[in-house]
């Protein structure tokens, strides 16, 4: 059983990095430093040093609560869909995913801009941010896995695929731990580069020297994808936030 002990400093635990999220969204990465949590939090910075071995390893806990979240909308998105409808399942997850990026620009910032340096003496607090990252890297894998039995879309052969290509799919299929061909490793990858990548370019503001509204934009690549998968593309329903603007920026 729990301990109060144990059950204060989760609290304290979940506080800090609850304070570091909330500098991070109103002022931006730069401000979240140990200083200026300690003093939202009316501690000093030395006394952080008790949950968090450095300002890396914080940082690091802050990326794993935040893909955990995503993740969790990610997967509320695709419980939605009817549980055989795979073309609504991608179409809802890839949705939902462009529209919490927009809603979060500065925590999709931290996820998906540059790498998060930090390592920790305690290894299971290393390993919180790369774990939570693969569950919700696991979300669209699953969702390939689950199209490939039920429906296996069209791929190449193995001796089709590039050469310079071939033995980094195949150290990326051992590295997951999946019995897939190359050329579903390879669709997998050519269509999360396309979906994170246009998502990218809007919630980092690289797409407004050209489009004011990008939405129709992702949706022809969304019809583009599902045709290549072999999906029944439909357009979405209105949703309030689906044009949301950078506000939070």
């Amino acid at each position: 059983m729990e301990s109060r002990r144990d059950r204060l400093r989760a609290a304290t635990v979940r506080e800090i990095s609850e304070t570091a999220r909330r500098i991070l969204v109103e002022q931006g990465p730069e401000a979240v430093t140990l200083r200026a949590i300690a003093r939202e939090m009316g501690m000093t910075a030395p006394a952080l040093y008790r949950y968090f071995d450095s300002h890396g390893e914080l940082l690091r806990h802050v990326v794993g609560d935040i893909f955990t979240e995503l993740t969790g909308e990610l997967h509320d998105a695709i419980h939605q869909v009817t549980p055989g409808d795979m073309s609504g399942k991608f179409l809802a997850v890839s949705r939902q995913f462009r529209r919490w990026a927009l809603s979060h620009p500065r925590e999709y910032g931290l996820l998906f801009g540059a790498p998060v340096r930090g390592r920790a003496t305690d290894q299971e607090r290393a390993d919180f941010a790369e774990e939570c990252a693969r569950r919700f890297g696991w979300t669209f894998m699953n969702l390939f896995l689950e199209l490939w039995r039920k429906k296996p879309f069209p791929i190449p052969a193995d001796d089709e695929i590039d050469p310079v290509l071939r033995p980094q799919l195949r150290r990326y299929r051992d590295e997951i731990g999946v019995e897939l061909p190359l050329g579903v490793i390879q669709q997998f990858l050519k269509c999360w580069i396309r979906l994170q990548g246009g998502v990218s370019l809007e919630a980092f503001g690289h797409l407004d020297f050209s489009l004011d509204d990008a939405e129709p934009m992702f949706e022809l690549m969304l019809r583009e994808v599902s045709g290549t998968l072999g999906l029944t593309y439909s357009p979405p329903e209105h949703h309030p936030s689906d044009r949301a603007g950078r506000s939070e920026g």
